[in-house]
């Protein structure tokens, strides 16, 4: 079945801190979206990668492919005021029927097999998303404190985020709502149930300066 994947790298890095976005700072001598680009080109080199950036970042990523000399395909999109936004525009540039993934821009340490886990999955249950055990202790705060969660009731959910193509468009023509979390939760709208896979401890979503020094261990 046909496969594309759309890459969200619309983040700010307000948390991350540093001199430009989360997305282009610097792992290993080059900025985390290009590794995370690279890990869907080695899953499926022929696979159609559409990222989705800021329209104000286009010039600072189109500099930073020329210097890295980074030249792998992917065609650049311009995302909107939140996720739901960039993913619909992103959405837009997907060509056919298949399955589509949708992944987060800064975690580049995803590997081919949970990219292969989520595919076939979603090409079994339409849609499809990695998730991992909570290990913290959770708490939930009430009108009268907190409260303990059962965390082996907990998951955490990852990307990438699969399904059928016709399905999230679907789910994308419905109105847009500030309480959109992730593609799976608006598909659940729809009443089509999302299958769990199997994520990976090491699939981080870089978001603070410690996640950053980790993937820099990690990367090969």
């Amino acid at each position: 079945m046909h496969r594309s994947t759309i890459i969200v790298a619309g983040g700010s890095g307000k948390r991350l801190g540093g001199p430009v976005p989360k997305q282009f700072q610097t792992v290993k001598g080059r900025p985390l979206l290009m590794w995370t680009i690279e890990a869907f080109h080695r899953f499926d080199p022929a696979m159609p990668l559409i990222v989705v950036l800021p329209q104000e970042h286009f010039d600072i990523w189109k500099a930073l492919c020329m210097g890295h000399r980074f030249m792998l395909p992917h065609e650049v999109v311009a995302g909107g005021a939140q996720r739901w936004h960039s993913v619909k525009a992103g959405l837009e540039k997907v060509e056919g029927i298949g399955l589509v993934a949708v992944h987060d821009g800064v975690r580049p340490l995803v590997s081919e097999a949970l990219i292969a886990r989520c595919f076939d999955a979603a090409d079994r249950h339409a849609a499809a998303i990695p998730t991992v055990p909570v290990v913290p202790s959770i708490r939930e705060t009430t009108a009268d404190g907190s409260r303990a969660l059962d965390r082996a009731k907990l998951l955490a959910v990852q990307t990438p985020q699969c399904f059928h193509t016709d399905l999230l468009r679907k789910a994308f023509e419905q109105a847009f709502d500030s309480s959109f979390t992730d593609e799976a939760s608006l598909v659940e709208r729809l009443g089509v149930k999302v299958a769990l896979v199997e994520g990976e401890e090491n699939n981080i979503k870089v978001t603070t300066a410690m996640d950053l020094r980790i993937v820099e261990l990690i990367l090969p």
